[in-house]
This record gives structure tokens, C-alpha cells and sequence, in this order.
């Protein structure tokens, strides 16, 4: 017990006293995760959208697809990457392996069926008529697609979150990918896995605490917008 509260005091400590290593960590976290939504949000948007209002061979087993992809383990996602990415792969021209870009496409990966498959539910929840209405008063496609964006926008930022928060705290592809080198590669999980590992709780705990915090921070941020959304209907 005198040793929990030991660590949990040296982790305040390490976070209020602006700890240059820490905070490089959390850093390079929020770096990587950030440009990995940003990349995966267009191209998911886009094919959850064409999943909820048009209608084609195949279409079922795409939804399908997304849905099972919700469950592969980001290890896995990892060593798949790694193997194509590694000096004997058929990537392995690119030298992205062990660098932030090589962590950015496993996060992109992971993201992407979190995206489509929770967009893909929004989208299709939304009364086709916003859509038929918006072409009908004349509306260019990209128009109306951002009238039903705008209809669903609470369910997108839901989608959002959800994979912000499953890419930012994964540890499997990051630290196949990334390397775990410090001051490089080295993100919030795969810190918390090798301090703790090492009996360094305090940085550990420290960490776990950023990634409770943003939890809180987003569904927060989620629930205002909602209310801000009812209240104004």
C-alpha cells in the first residue's frame, strides 16, 4: 500500500513539475495518433458514406468486413506491417521501419474500420431525405454530402473519438512499428509498458493518468456538443 501511494505521488509530482522526458513522450503520442486520425478520417468518411446511401454488389459483405476488422488485435496489425516493411519485405525499399511514419500507418489501419463501421451506423441512421431534399433544391453532390455530414455530426464525433482513443493507448503495432526508441518512437503505452516492467511505477502511473484524463476530457467534449444539439432542436 506505502508503495502504491509512493508511486502515485511521485507521478503528480513528475506531471506538475513539467518532467522534460515525460512530457517528450506525451508529446510524440499525441503527434503520432493526431496525424494518423487526420489521415484515416477523409478516405473512412467517404467509404462510410457510399456504404449508407448507395447501394451495390458487395455491399453487405464490405459492411461486414469492417465490422470483423473491429476486433483484430493491433499486434497483429503490427506484425503484418513489419514483416512488409522490414529489410526482407516487399516495402522494405521504404526504410520506414522503427520511425514515427511506420507507427502512423499502423494507427491508420487500426482507425480506419473504427471509423467506417461506426460512421457507416450514423450515416445510416440519418433520414435519407436530408440528402434527396439537398439535390432536389439543386445542391452539387459534395453540397448535399456535407448536408448529411452535418446531420450526423454527433455520431461522427463519436466515431472520432472512439478511434483517437484506441490508436493512442494500442501498445502491439507501436512498439513492432516504432521500436520503442526514446525521444523518437517511444509514445505514452509503450512507456507504461516498459517503466512498469523496469519497477518504475511512478512514470508509469503518470502516463496512465494523461490517458485517463484525455478519456474523460473527450466524452466530456462529446456530451456537450450532444446537449448543445438538443437544446437547439
Amino acid at each position: 500500500m506505502n508503495n502504491l501511494l509512493e508511486a502515485t505521488t511521485g507521478a503528480f509530482s513528475l506531471l506538475v513539475s513539467g518532467d522534460e522526458a515525460l512530457w517528450r513522450i506525451i508529446g510524440i503520442s499525441f503527434r503520432v495518433s493526431t496525424l494518423a486520425i487526420l489521415i484515416a478520417i477523409p478516405p473512412a468518411v467517404v467509404t462510410a458514406f457510399l456504404l449508407a446511401f448507395l447501394r451495390f454488389p458487395g455491399r453487405r459483405m464490405l459492411i461486414s468486413l469492417f465490422s470483423t476488422l473491429l476486433s483484430v488485435p493491433a499486434v497483429v496489425v503490427g506484425l503484418t506491417f513489419y514483416l512488409l516493411l522490414s529489410s526482407q519485405g516487399p516495402l522494405g525499399d521504404w526504410r520506414l521501419l522503427f520511425t514515427q511514419s511506420a507507427m502512423v500507418i499502423g494507427q491508420v489501419v487500426l482507425a480506419f474500420p473504427i471509423l467506417v463501421a461506426m460512421g457507416h451506423s450514423a450515416l445510416q441512421s440519418t433520414d435519407r431525405r436530408a440528402w434527396e431534399t439537398a439535390r432536389t433544391l439543386g445542391a452539387r453532390p459534395f453540397t448535399a454530402f456535407l448536408v448529411v455530414l452535418r446531420e450526423t455530426r454527433f455520431g461522427l464525433l463519436a466515431a472520432l473519438l472512439a478511434a483517437f482513443g484506441r490508436i493512442i493507448a494500442e501498445v502491439g503495432s507501436s512498439m513492432m512499428l516504432g521500436g520503442n526508441i526514446l525521444n523518437y518512437t517511444r509514445n505514452i503505452p509503450t512507456a507504461i509498458a516498459l517503466e512498469t516492467s523496469k519497477g518504475e511505477f511512478a512514470q508509469g502511473i503518470a502516463l496512465g493518468m494523461v490517458l485517463l484524463l484525455l478519456a474523460f476530457s473527450a466524452n466530456s467534449l462529446l456530451h456537450h456538443f450532444q446537449g448543445k444539439g438538443v437544446s437547439t432542436t
